[in-house]
């Protein structure tokens, strides 16, 4: 009869009753240090944001990771949209990666440039070992931006899904890449590259879309230039 009430009688001892108060007080500290944690990182985000200068960035990645959907909902209430936290992020991505993608040789680099950017009239075809062969026909700027990266040294390749990134670093295995795409995909590149652990940078496109989308390829050749003594450009129309 004694074992059937011990349960209740420990339960209802000042000791239990003292740790069950602790914790409950310990659980709403750290609920209220994650809102006002939240609340400063979303605050300095939208700074960020704001003056076009990345405040504490070794400092935010990690945060981000652990709690960014509170983030997010204190970044929408001053003003950021999901799109400008999101290249806010990739930023931040790309800033940390800089030097460890500078050393990395540029032979042992790759870039991976999407589908859609090419022209609807492309004649190149599909390859499962490279994706599109680019034979530089003059319809896309692609044309013109493939031979400077190959030249350079860069595996270079044109590919239709993230699959095919997956497929194409486990034959080629290169030590760094550029993952270029609308942000949505650089975000998952970015993050491939941390699961995978490879130093990644991305490029985002400047439109969004299936067919002929477009990109500032400064950007991408400035990006492709990270490390090398001198720097990558378009070739110049006469």
């Amino acid at each position: 009869m004694i074992a059937e009430y011990l349960p209740v009688a420990l339960f209802d001892s000042p000791v239990w009753n003292s740790i069950v108060y602790l914790l409950g007080e310990l659980v709403i500290i750290i609920l209220v240090l994650w809102v006002i944690l939240s609340f400063l990182i979303g605050c300095l985000i939208a700074l960020s944001i704001k003056k076009k200068k990345m405040y504490l960035p070794k400092l935010l990645r990690p945060v981000l990771t652990l709690m960014e959907g509170t983030v997010k909902l204190f970044c929408m209430m001053l003003g950021v949209d999901s799109a400008q936290l999101m290249e806010f992020l990739i930023g931040i991505d790309n800033q940390m990666n800089y030097s460890a993608f500078a050393k990395v040789p540029v032979e042992k680099r790759a870039v991976f440039i999407p589908l859609c950017l090419r022209s609807a009239k492309c004649p190149a075809r599909l390859s499962p070992d490279v994706g599109i062969s680019c034979i530089s026909c003059g319809k896309c700027p692609l044309g013109d931006a493939i031979p400077v990266l190959k030249d350079a040294g860069y595996m270079t390749f044109i590919i239709p899904g993230s699959t095919f990134i997956k497929r194409l670093v486990k034959k080629y295995r290169p030590q760094a890449m550029i993952g270029v795409g609308c942000l949505m995909e650089v975000k998952e590149g970015l993050a491939l590259g941390r699961k995978i652990s490879m130093t990644t940078i991305g490029v985002v496109t400047a439109t969004d879309g299936c067919v002929e989308t477009t990109m500032n390829y400064d950007s991408l050749m400035q990006a492709a230039s990270i490390g090398l003594e001198k720097p990558l450009s378009m070739p110049k129309k006469e």
